[in-house]
């Protein structure tokens, strides 16, 4: 099939497999499908608006990481990622279990749209080598994650397990593993 005969729905599933079904009005419009194209179509059903400039196209398949894709894609900001106790969940090196997911953003943004309550946003600007993809959706790195829940008082217990493990997989070298738990230890005697 060439390029020029795809739909607008075809070429909106194809951008949205790469994050769970979800797509924004601005992502839309590199593909050349005008906001107006989107309200019609989610009209028609063809797809489903889910949030301010955010849409879900049907034909992919649901997945477990969806609603971690859409708490990134909702601040509408490119630098976001997931972060804090929902990234040391995603790398699956601790038995923490978040009530929220944790996104940060930039220090300078100001996202005044109310968000859903299960999101908890940080801002906090983020070097390029401190951010990775997980499960296709941007995410901090294992020590990033690991710094910041010991910033925000996760148990220590939590961090430690997460630190022991990281290592194990090779997600955190034998240096940084010495300075988490020095960093630790540190807020531990505060």
């Amino acid at each position: 099939m060439e390029e020029n005969t795809l739909t607008a729905v075809d070429r909106l599933r194809e951008f949205a497999l790469d994050q769970h079904g979800y797509i924004t009005t601005a992502q839309a419009s590199e593909l050349n499908v005008s906001k107006a194209a989107l309200s019609i179509l989610a009209k028609r059903g063809r797809i489903e608006r889910v949030g301010h400039g955010i849409y879900h196209i049907p034909q992919v398949p649901f997945s477990q990481y969806a609603p971690l894709m859409l708490a990134v894609l909702w601040t509408g900001v490119p630098e976001a990622a997931l972060s804090h106790e929902t990234a040391l969940d995603l790398y699956e090196v601790s038995d923490i279990n978040p009530f929220k997911i944790f996104v940060t953003v930039g220090k300078d943004r100001r996202i005044r749209r109310k968000g859903p309550e299960k999101y908890k946003l940080h801002y906090q600007d983020l070097q390029p080598n401190q951010i990775t993809w997980r499960e296709q959706i941007p995410t901090v790195t294992l020590p990033t994650a690991i710094k910041q829940c010991i910033d925000i008082g996760v148990p220590s217990y939590l961090v430690r397990q997460a630190i022991e493990n990281g290592r194990n997989q090779g997600l955190i070298l034998s240096g940084e593993k010495d300075n988490l738990l020095n960093r630790l230890e540190e807020r531990n005697r505060q």
